[in-house]
């Protein structure tokens, strides 16, 4: 995908950005003309993305639940494109459905590390130089499963519950001029509903389908949004 002419570019930052709704979105983020700094966890799909998403694009392996990882990765970013203008925080894991003294602790504490400390360690890394700037919005993806419960996902309802709240808190912590927002991307027909679901899969829209109808609401969204929780589209 080349940039367009003419366009109002924007650095725009996905993590999770390999697959689903993170990988529409960076597609569709590139083919409106911003500048797309994605990341994700498995090598082979990096590469492909990154296919797709040629220089002044870049596309990195990047573990967001690993703290100093994330930090070398947002350092490099804005040396090289400079503080994003949107960070989209996407990448999550929900854990297999079943009650919580059956989740297993390693997919337990993948779910919490990922999720939550995985979109603070994206926040810590990448507000300091959108601060400095005086601007910038920093989109936490939520799930409607972080403002009302389910059984069988608790690890899950957990995070997105945590992810709510540190949203709120951090947006009271940031200057005027930047945003931190929460947003729930509704039923979207992802590899992740899949597993939450499984053959009972609600009718629901593409990633790409989303996409196509969020990404413009997400680069709508400025300072007057500092601290709401929402639903895009």
């Amino acid at each position: 995908m080349t940039i367009g002419a003419g366009v109002d570019r924007r650095v725009v930052v996905v993590t999770g950005a390999t697959r689903g709704i993170g990988r529409a979105a960076a597609e569709r983020f590139a083919a409106l003309g911003h500048v797309v700094c994605g990341c994700g966890r498995d090598a082979d799909a990096v590469a492909g993305l990154r296919d797709r998403l040629p220089a002044p694009h870049r596309v990195d392996v990047v573990d967001v639940a690993d703290d100093v990882a994330v930090e070398a990765w947002a350092r490099e970013v804005v040396t090289g494109h400079g503080a994003p203008d949107l960070v989209l925080s996407n990448a999550g894991l929900i854990n297999r459905p079943a009650p919580l003294w059956k989740v297993p602790p390693d997919e337990l504490r993948a779910v919490l590390e990922v999720n939550l400390l995985g979109v603070a360690w994206v926040m810590r890394a990448f507000l300091p130089a959108m601060v400095g700037r005086g601007c910038g919005v920093i989109v936490n993806v939520s799930s409607g499963w972080g403002r009302a419960t389910s059984p069988e996902v608790a690890p899950y309802c957990a995070s997105k519950f945590g992810l709510e709240g540190l949203t709120r808190a951090v947006a009271d912590e940031v200057p005027q001029g930047v945003a931190v927002v929460a947003v729930s991307p509704g039923v979207v027909g992802t590899d992740m509903l899949r597993t939450a679901w499984g053959a009972a899969v609600p009718a629901s829209p593409t990633p790409v389908e989303w996409a196509e109808a969020a990404v413009p609401k997400l680069l709508a969204l400025g300072p007057r949004d500092n601290g709401r929780s929402m639903s895009i589209p």
